[in-house]
Formats: C-alpha cells, sequence, structure tokens
C-alpha cells in the first residue's frame, strides 16, 4: 500500500486530453508503404492527390451504368496492400462495369428503331394470336402505271345487272376523263379475309354468324383464299390463308364470345394481312353488331389505311335497336364510311335471319363485277389522293341503272 501511495505521489496527474496529445506527439511516425499502382508514395502528405484520383476516377464511372458503385469498388481495391490483388480487381470489376455499362447504352440508343406490337405481329405468317416478329410499317403506297377500278352495277332493287360492255363505262380521275385500256367481267380469283366480332354481345348471335360464314364461302370462286380474324378485347388471327373454307367453318366453331369490341383494330390486321395475299383482287367481310369501344388504332388512322390499301370492304351490321353508349350508335355509320370508301357496301340488319342470304350475295357481288383499268395521262408522283368516278353510258330507258366502285387512290411520291 506505501508502495502503491508513494508511486501515486510521483506520478503527475495530467488532463485526458493533453496526455492523449502527448502520447500521440511520443509515437513515432510509421515508415511509408511503396505503392507500386502510382509513382507517389500514399502518405499523409499525398492525401489531397491520392483524394483527386479518386474522384476522377468517381467522374468517369459515373459516365456508365452502375458508376457509383464502380468507384466505390476502385476505392476498396486501392486499400489493399497486394499489388497482383490489386490489379486483378481493378480489371475484373472495369470489365464487368464496361460491359453492363454497353449494354445500358444500346438499349437507349435503340429507342428510335419501331417497336413490333402485339396488334401488327398477329398478322405475321408465324405468328400465334400476337406473335413477337414485325415492326410496325406505314402502308405502303405503290408505284401507279395501271389503275384498276372494280365496279358493281346495281339497279333499285339493288339486283345485280351484269352484261354490259367497256363501251358502257365512263371514268373520270379528278374530273378528268380516262382512256380504258383494260376491261374485264370474268370471274377471277379473290384473297377473302373475313373479320368476325366474338365480343360478349354476340353470344346469342354466334350460330347464325357460323351460317353466314359458311354461305359466304359456299358462293365463292373454288380458287379463293381465306383467312379469318376474329375480335373482342384485341383482334387474333383465327386461320391462316388458305384454300379450305373447311377450316375456317370448325375454327370459328369453338370461338367463344366475350369482352369489348376492339372493331378498328381488327380492321386493321385485316388490312395489314391482306400485304401477303396472292392475287390481285382483295375483299375483307366485317360481321358485327356494334361499334368500337376497346381499340388502340383511332377512326382517322382506320380510314387512312383503307385508302391506301386497295382491299375491298363489306360489312354486315346487326345492331341493337335499344343502345346504351355512343359508340353503339355510330356504330352503323362507321362500318357504311370505312366500306363505301373502298366500293364496297354495308348492309345493316334488322332481323338476323338475314344474315346467311346477305352473306351468300355478297360473295356473289365479288364473282361478277367489272374491273376497269385506265392509265393517267400524267401518271403522278405526289403523294396525294387522287378522286376516282365511274359514270354509265347507257339508253335513256335504263337511266336508273347505278354504278359503285372506289372513291380514289393514293399516288405513289417516289
Amino acid at each position: 500500500m506505501l508502495i502503491l501511495l508513494g508511486f501515486c505521489g510521483a506520478t503527475e496527474v495530467v488532463p485526458f486530453q493533453s496526455r492523449r496529445e502527448s502520447s500521440f506527439s511520443e509515437l513515432p511516425r510509421p515508415t511509408p508503404v511503396p505503392n507500386r499502382l502510382s509513382a507517389p508514395l500514399v502518405c499523409p502528405k499525398d492525401c489531397r492527390q491520392h483524394l483527386r484520383r479518386l474522384q476522377k476516377g468517381s467522374l468517369v464511372a459515373d459516365k456508365v451504368y452502375g458508376g457509383e458503385a464502380m468507384a466505390k469498388v476502385f476505392r476498396t481495391v486501392l486499400r489493399l496492400n497486394d499489388a497482383k490483388a490489386k490489379w486483378l480487381w481493378i480489371l475484373v470489376c472495369a470489365s464487368a462495369f464496361l460491359r453492363v455499362g454497353a449494354f445500358a447504352q444500346n438499349s437507349l440508343e435503340d429507342v428510335h428503331v419501331p417497336v413490333p406490337t402485339r396488334l401488327m405481329a398477329a398478322a405475321e405468317p408465324d405468328g400465334g394470336a400476337y406473335g413477337a416478329s414485325g415492326a410496325i410499317r406505314g402502308v405502303i403506297k405503290t408505284s401507279v402505271d395501271l389503275v384498276l377500278v372494280p365496279v358493281t352495277v346495281t339497279d333499285p332493287m339493288q339486283r345485280l345487272v351484269t352484261g354490259l360492255s367497256q363501251d358502257n363505262f365512263q371514268v373520270f380521275e379528278n374530273k378528268k376523263a380516262q382512256q380504258i385500256k383494260h376491261f374485264s367481267s370474268e370471274d377471277v380469283p379473290v384473297s377473302l379475309g373475313i373479320i368476325v366480332d366474338t365480343s360478349g354481345s354476340m353470344a346469342s348471335k354466334m350460330d347464325r354468324v357460323r351460317e353466314a360464314v359458311k354461305q359466304f364461302c359456299d358462293s365463292a370462286n373454288p380458287q379463293d383464299e381465306f383467312f379469318i380474324i376474329t375480335f373482342s378485347d384485341e383482334p387474333r388471327l383465327l386461320q391462316d390463308f388458305g384454300d379450305s373454307a373447311q377450316d375456317i367453318e370448325g375454327k370459328l366453331l369453338f370461338a367463344i364470345p366475350k369482352g369489348r369490341t376492339a372493331l378498328l383494330d381488327a380492321i386493321y390486321m385485316g388490312l395489314r394481312k391482306m400485304r401477303e395475299a396472292r392475287y390481285s383482287k382483295r375483299a375483307l367481310l366485317i360481321i358485327s353488331d356494334g361499334g368500337d369501344n376497346h381499340s388502340r388504332y383511332s377512326e382517322h388512322e382506320v380510314n387512312s389505311a383503307v385508302k391506301e390499301s386497295d382491299v375491298m370492304i363489306y360489312a354486315i351490321g346487326t345492331f341493337d335497336r335499344n343502345v346504351s353508349t355512343l359508340e353503339e350508335r355510330l356504330g352503323p355509320q362507321l362500318l357504311s364510311d370505312i366500306a363505301e370508301t373502298t366500293g364496297g357496301r354495308a348492309f345493316i340488319l334488322d332481323d338476323l335471319v338475314q344474315m346467311p342470304a346477305l352473306a351468300r350475295r355478297i360473295g356473289v357481288e365479288l364473282r361478277t363485277q367489272y374491273v376497269l383499268g385506265y392509265c393517267p395521262e400524267n401518271p403522278p408522283h405526289d403523294g396525294k389522293w387522287h378522286k376516282i368516278s365511274v359514270k354509265l353510258k347507257l339508253p335513256k330507258k335504263l337511266y336508273y341503272l347505278q354504278a359503285r366502285s372506289k372513291t380514289g387512290y393514293y399516288a405513289s411520291n417516289e
């Protein structure tokens, strides 16, 4: 005890702070360790240079994907004492981050590439309902040398008139008379597309629709080719182009009505599918009971595609009298506007019993049309819409006959 008291008394008591400073001042300074990654020594005198190097690495790393993480890795690596380990980690991390950064840059640079939509991919030959191939492209405008105009002639009772000759027709383009250089009234093969509404409101009408499709196919030319698209919330290619009408009828048996009505999307898909048609004469038959209420494409976009497609469109509408929405009330007018532009026609039915006979009548009309061909005096290459009108040259006693044809075409701009 005396020894301890004597020892304590001989020892000077200093505050904690000053004792800490004195202890640090008495410690020997550490010998700097050479750093092989850089010529200068990493010591307290070079802290600023070391910090600048780390900051520079952060700025470079930030230019690629994951830059912040890359900078942290470099800071950790520089603290390693083993030079070989440092170099190994730097090479591995740099290659990994640069590779990720390259992928990220590619995805951003490819934004300008048109992205394929489900809607258009469904029209690809190898696609299912919504395939992954095919990008959106505008409707192609072919160069115009010979303009072909299918013409249907009817009487006031809408009966088809046959037996006319080339001299009984006059063709005008932008109100200028054109010389007819091609005339045909033969039954030629047609590429046909059938577009059927399978929305929920069609549940009680599908039996009549199946019968109408059968009648339409039975009245076709044996060499005709067919495809069928069904639509509800979205359009679906049910059967690709083929010569067998039985395949289409069989596939339609399993169609289950449900969902809403994407009518415009289905028409657009049908026009796209017609690009794969085998024959130059092409037509679509649409069967629906309501206006559009679930499409991505607008009416203006579809009307533009219709004008550029050179495809005749016929429609059978079975609209309910008591409709609740504006789209359903405008449905008959929508079908009429689209069909009449192409030289086709929209038929609005009150009685479903008439549907099969009407579908057969449309099939017969396609086989009894006249086809007029003319070459414009100065072939246009302006990319503009050129109006067409067809008039009949008949004896006065046949004044009541009427001719119906497409209303114009888009010229090429090349």
